[in-house]
């Protein structure tokens, strides 16, 4: 005879998630993407683009390009990404692709679509090109930047 087995949640029901405005998603989304340009920052990226598409696509509201020097960069950006979002902003991604193989990482936060490409992947599928009639939002500057470098100045 089989038994039959019952969960038992202790008469509590799970908690919905507040609804958000399009505009809170939105606004909420930017602050999640400035946290990860500023992640891809720390770990030397370049390259990258914040893209807003809350009015062109339903699986994000913003995508997040930046490029590594090869594949072990690439991998440690995105790596970099996860650990940063996750200690400063108690954010994980609801999944991850192509770290290991380090061509192109996906990381996906719900809201927030991040590619970490190599330079000739990022070059060969041209995402800032599909979504060219996309708003940017700007990126901080990097900071810690010493000015007046000799390599800054070509000299």
């Amino acid at each position: 005879m089989t038994e039959k087995r019952e969960t038992k949640t202790k008469g509590r029901k799970p908690k919905a998630a507040p609804k958000r405005t399009p505009r809170e998603a939105n606004e909420e989304a930017r602050r999640v993407a400035l946290a990860i340009a500023g992640a891809g920052l720390d770990k030397k990226a370049s390259g990258i683009e914040i893209i807003d598409v809350a009015d062109k696509v339903d699986y994000a509201e913003v995508l997040v390009l930046m490029s590594g020097r090869s594949d072990r960069h690439v991998s440690s950006i995105a790596r970099g990404i996860v650990d940063d979002l996750k200690k400063k902003h108690a954010t994980v991604p609801l999944s991850v692709e192509g770290v290991t193989q380090g061509q192109w990482a996906l990381l996906d936060f719900n809201d927030v679509v991040v590619h970490v490409f190599q330079q000739a992947t990022r070059y060969y599928y041209d995402l800032e090109g599909l979504w060219i009639d996309a708003a940017r939002v700007k990126v901080p500057e990097p900071t810690g930047r010493v000015e007046g470098n000799a390599s800054d100045d070509g000299g």
